[in-house]
């Protein structure tokens, strides 16, 4: 007697695969290999809802069939553990970051787990172990120790460097360095200090430290990136942001700007986040002038611009207003209007100034610029569209052909030149790319690209510009002022930052008394007591960013236990970079970019043997919370069902959807949900209470979070996967509701009662099958297959259902139809395909067995099931090769008994045979 009890196989398998590792990798050279890896969980207190595992489930599936085909599969699991979450929640309680994250690991395990995942456990990390950071801070060390050389095209040890300024100065070197590097020779290098030298190669290092408009937020005493800041405050907390100047560690990410641009034609990657990368990169092909400063003598003004083929329609230069120049250049009757704007801009995040195309602000510094072609004067103006962090931090501003300058001109009175003909300026700018210049002295009559190509040409024959290529991108800040990070492997001898060296890490955090800024404004680390390299050296204060352990960490999972380099080279050689990445297009800009740079970094020092790290990204969309709402009548506790609510004047709450079914509330457990809704009141419909409906974002706000555990306890971990699959296409948002698992449920149940009788006794043969059943079997092991290769799974599990009840049908209880059938399931279903396979007699795993081959001889059609119509009413049905010839079919039906009943002796006028259609008998 056999009855689905899921819960106990489910428990039995997940059991049985710890104590066994059956998931556990090991390099073999006699298998190709296959890397699929997940994007880096960090461990929130709240643990996982049903929409988290998505990606999961999908790279698990794709793991699982890729080791039935043979594959030698790596399919890890870690924790980007480090945050500012576990440091926010510790300030409030007090408890060590580390408690609270470990708890919070421990949870997400539990979950993980619980659906059945192939992960190899053995190779699991954890950014804040020492362990691990510990190569965190040795790859920072690397990246002090190199610079870039675009001679070469890649970093290099920076002692090459230094050779080549002590032979010959810096005057040749063609580098990634700070714009204001200064020329020395060799003979001025050697006269340098030792800090003059230091502070020089600072300025080439690819980490590196530098004063830099960061975005600071008070509240949370730290820096936050570009892509944690929206609306002008912090992404999480909400906490407000002020742009300010700060001496901060930061990565030269710059220097790979177009390898990162040229990369994303080699991989396989969404266009959406290639877009994305290379809207953030933002190459530009120009020029580069120089503006000068009218009464500042040694003073210019340095604009890239795209388009000085309109260098003529230039009426006003505008800088941002965090500009080193702002002060500087302002006028004493301008001082206090610029003061006032620079002091309100600076509070606006780049995001911000970016995207507000509608507001327009500004004022006038009282300085004016001499145009470097025309030597017209025109004025000087600060605006926040302006940012300090893209190009130079000025621009020319050419109002006839560019809709930003329009609006401004417009709104300042300022004049609008026209310089390419076509437009009417009257109404709106005219930013045509193509058409004849005019009102531009020399370069009158000629082409947008010919006047460009003339303008570079005019610039450098006067020395005021040259051609240059641009870029949007800019260095990143590598520095946060918090606790819970990784430690710099950094201390500061005479105001010089040194390295440590190699055999003093990993630097572990030190303890302190509380995780806020000290009372002088530093750092938390600022609280260690004692805590100085070797007992006299200040430390860096600051952690590292919450990137910086992200950025290399699939290397790690190659080899996580050893000590001696963070991943071993025949590790590295075997494994290579990653076949399949799955997570959310949210990090295109920060976690891919980021790892993208470190990994062509790695790359150039012959760590690592590939250039990208990552071969196919996919994106899984979101699964939204249906969100469930009750309807309070105004000034009361009483409660109206929704069909009712347009009869009142109510109120629509939140309501937690864990408290009702099929869209009816359970009073009882309403009332205890919350203390104020104890003595609630209800008006019903039909004796129940309908709430309403509405998708929206999955979170506990909204009280629309669904628990895997609850769904796992009642529908079990294998119904839970191939739901989340069944929703819709991976990459596609869809809505969560619960009330549809129930399918799958019974799909499942249908499959195991293929394998028993109607008393639930075992019941496989060793028959043989027919081609009815060959063909139901054959159809599925090709489907899936190519199903799973072009990573669309919700169509497989539509084509289970067709198969299991085909074979229904036919009552199939044939080994050689339901023993493939299980092997093709198992990437889906693990637990019940384990337990079915046990039950064959098997003494292994399923998880090694091979995925069985599809055969086209069993796909072809052979015969056809001809409706057989007496006068076009079809009466009955016969089976026919579909070779047979319309003679031979002709006189098969009219010598069966049972059309010759269906006649009833009447005269047959004619017979219509339509191959592999109908026949039809005319009497």
């Amino acid at each position: 007697m056999s009855e689905y009890d899921y819960r106990s196989i489910e428990q039995k398998w997940q059991r049985f695969w710890s104590e066994n590792k059956t998931f556990k990798t090991e390099i073999d050279p006699s298998k190709p290999k296959f890397y699929s890896l997940d994007m880096f969980p960090y461990p929130s207190g709240a643990g996982l809802h049903v929409g988290h595992p998505l990606g999961y489930i999908a790279s698990d599936i794709v793991s699982r069939y890729k080791r039935l085909k043979g594959f030698n599969v790596l399919h890890p699991m870690g924790f980007d553990s480090f945050g500012l979450p576990a440091e926010q929640y510790a300030i409030q309680t007090g408890q060590h970051p580390a408690v609270t994250t470990k708890q919070n690991i421990e949870r997400y395990i539990e979950q993980l787990n619980n659906l059945g995942f192939s992960f190899d456990w053995d190779r699991e990390v954890r950014t804040s172990d020492p362990s691990y950071y510990k190569w965190t801070q040795w790859i920072f060390m690397q990246l002090f120790n190199s610079w870039y050389n675009y001679a070469t095209d890649k970093a290099e040890p920076i002692e090459t460097l230094v050779a080549e300024f002590a032979m010959r100065g810096n005057t040749a070197v063609n580098a990634a360095c700070d714009e204001d590097t200064p020329h020395v020779t060799a003979d001025a290098w050697a006269r340098l200090s030792e800090k003059e030298q230091q502070d020089l190669l600072l300025k080439y290092r690819l980490t590196f430290l530098s004063e830099a408009v960061v975005n600071w937020c008070p509240q949370l005493g730290t820096v936050l990136a570009n892509d944690e800041v929206k609306d002008g405050v912090s992404e999480r907390g909400g906490y407000p942001v002020e742009r300010k100047l700060m001496k901060q560690w930061m990565m030269r990410i710059t220097a790979y700007a177009e390898r990162l641009l040229q990369g994303l034609d080699t991989i396989d990657w969404p266009e959406p986040v290639k877009e994305m990368q290379r809207n953030w990169i933002g190459k530009s092909v120009g020029a580069e002038l120089r503006f000068q400063l009218d009464g500042h003598e040694h003073k210019h003004i340095t604009v890239f611009t795209t388009r000085i083929d309109t260098i003529f329609g230039v009426s006003f230069v505008v800088l941002a207003p965090e500009h080193e120049y702002v002060t500087e250049i302002t006028t004493p009757e301008q001082h206090a209007e610029v003061e006032e704007y620079v002091t309100w801009a600076k509070n606006r995040s780049e995001r911000d100034r970016m995207s507000d195309v509608k507001t327009v602000t500004g004022t006038f510094t009282g300085a004016y610029a001499i145009n470097p072609i025309s030597g017209e004067k025109v004025p000087v103006w600060i605006a926040d569209y302006v940012l300090a962090g893209y190009g130079t931090g000025a621009v020319m501003a050419v109002p006839g052909h560019d809709t930003r300058d329009y609006a401004f001109a417009k709104k300042f009175n300022l004049p609008i030149p026209e310089v390419v003909a076509g437009g009417d300026l009257t109404k709106e700018a005219h930013p045509a790319k193509e058409g004849k210049i005019i009102n531009s002295g020399f370069l009158n009559g000629l082409e947008v690209k010919d006047a460009i190509k003339a303008g570079i040409q005019r610039a450098e024959e006067l020395g005021v510009g040259k051609a240059r290529i641009n870029y949007r991108m800019r260095d990143a800040v590598f520095g946060r002022q918090r606790y819970w990070g990784e430690p710099v492997p950094v201390y500061y001898k005479d105001g010089i930052p040194a390295l440590l060296e190699e055999s003093e890490l990993p630097l572990v955090l030190p303890e302190v008394d509380a995780y806020l800024p000290t009372e002088t404004g530093e750092p938390p680390l600022g609280r260690a007591q004692d805590w100085k390299y070797r007992g006299e050296f200040e430390y860096e204060l600051s952690t590292m960013p919450g990137w910086a352990g992200s950025s290399w960490y699939w290397y790690r999972y190659m080899d996580p236990l050893n000590d001696s380099a963070f991943a071993s080279k025949e590790a590295i050689d075997y494994w290579q970079n990653v076949d399949l990445y799955i997570g959310g297009s949210e990090h295109a800009t920060g976690h891919l970019l980021y790892s993208r740079f470190w990994n062509k970094f790695l790359f150039d020092l012959g760590l690592v043997n590939q250039d990208e790290p990552f071969k196919k990204l996919i994106n899984q969309g979101m699964i939204q919370g249906r969100s469930n709402f009750v309807y309070r009548v105004k000034d009361s506790n009483t409660f109206v069902s929704f069909g009712l609510k347009d009869q009142y004047e109510t109120t629509a709450l939140h309501v937690d959807v864990n408290i009702v079914e099929n869209d009816v509330l359970d009073l009882e457990q309403f009332k205890a949900w919350r203390p104020d809704f104890a003595n609630a009141e209800f008006i019903l419909e039909d004796g129940k209470y309908h709430v309403g409906v509405e998708i929206e974002k999955m979170s506990k706000s909204k009280h629309n979070v669904v628990n895997p555990d609850k769904l796992v306890e009642e529908y079990g971990a294998d119904t839970l996967r191939m739901y989340e699959m069944f929703l819709g296409p991976l990459e596609q948002f869809k809505p969560w509701n619960t009330n549809g698992m129930d399918g799958v449920y019974k799909f499942l149940r249908r499959f195991w009662k293929l394998f028993f009788d109607e008393q639930s006794n075992w019941a496989v043969t060793e028959e043989q099958p027919t081609p009815a059943e060959l063909k139901s079997l054959h159809k599925t092991i090709k489907k899936v297959e190519e199903d799973i290769e072009r990573f669309s799974f919700g169509t497989s599990v539509s084509q289970f259902m067709i198969c299991v009840n085909e074979l229904s049908s036919l009552k199939t209880k044939k080994r050689a139809i339901l023993e493939p059938l299980t092997v093709v399931l198992a990437s889906y279903a693990p637990h019940i395909t384990e337990e079915l396979w046990s039950r064959l007699g098997h003494t292994e795993s399923i998880t090694y067995a091979a995925y069985p081959a599809w055969k086209e001889e069993f796909l072809t059609e052979s015969t056809f099931d001809y409706p057989i119509s007496i006068n076009g009413k079809v009466k009955s049905k016969m089976t026919f090769d579909l070779k047979a010839t319309k003679e031979e079919v002709e006189k098969e039906v009219l010598a069966s008994e049972q059309v010759q009943k269906l006649l009833e002796g009447k005269p047959v006028k004619k017979v219509i045979v339509v191959p592999g259609k109908i026949v039809n008998v005319v009497i």
